[in-house]
């Protein structure tokens, strides 16, 4: 299985046992015990020290009314886990306050626009995927955006921006490159008139700084 962050899985319940039995604590959480036979997601994270080459990390935040945490935890290999199809904003709509409605829209016109599916992950996706209370009053909505072009790319952050100026909520979020890195909008943002500009490239291993111009040439060894 070819893990890139932001991607979704299902841990089997033996797995999540087995999980559990390696990270002392986590059961006793607020919702977690149960969490994989609910069939509920998890995400991949960035790998951190401890986390060995073959393992699949994942995270689970659980919801602001439990504190908020955001777990790191691992399973053995691929087969303790089931990949999920990601969820794309339509899907998730019906699940975000009526006030985000009219930049929802907006949005999905956006992507129509530029040819490209906006995907959800944060506080958004967590409350459609699980029915529980993630969004709050400080919620960002948080986007991925799969991006292959520099034109493409310049097009998107320009609509964002835009948008962006009159939203009710902060819009947050990445442009997932053909490598499955992903770098902040906003960043990119910043650099759309300096081609040799650096930003901060997020991969599943670390973090790792690109120039602006290079984002678009990145080698298929870096995902």
């Amino acid at each position: 299985m070819r893990l890139r962050r932001h991607d979704l899985l299902r841990a089997e319940p033996a797995a999540w046992d087995a999980m559990l039995r390696c990270h002392p604590g986590l059961g006793d959480l607020p919702l977690v015990a149960d969490w994989a036979r609910l069939r509920r997601p998890v995400i991949v994270r960035r790998r951190i020290a401890g986390d060995s080459v073959d393992s699949v990390p994942a995270a689970l935040p659980l919801p602001p009314g439990h504190g908020k945490l955001r777990l790191a935890v691992s399973f053995s290999s691929d087969a303790a886990v089931v990949a999920l199809p990601p969820v794309p904003l339509r899907d998730a709509v019906q699940a975000a306050p009526v006030k985000w409605q009219p930049v929802l829209a907006a949005l999905l016109d956006l992507g129509e626009a530029v040819e490209i599916t906006p995907r959800v992950f944060g506080a958004l996706l967590w409350q459609h995927k699980t029915g529980l209370p993630y969004l709050t009053a400080r919620s960002d909505l948080d986007l991925l955006w799969s991006i292959s072009d520099e034109r493409s790319a310049a097009l998107l952050v320009e609509g964002l921006l835009q948008l962006d100026a009159s939203s009710p909520v902060r819009l947050d979020g990445e442009l997932e490159l053909a490598d499955g890195a992903g770098v902040n909008w906003r960043e990119l943002a910043q650099t759309l008139s300096n081609t040799t500009a650096e930003v901060l490239v997020k991969t599943i291993d670390g973090v790792e700084v690109r120039t602006r111009a290079g984002l678009f040439h990145a080698p298929e060894s870096l995902s």
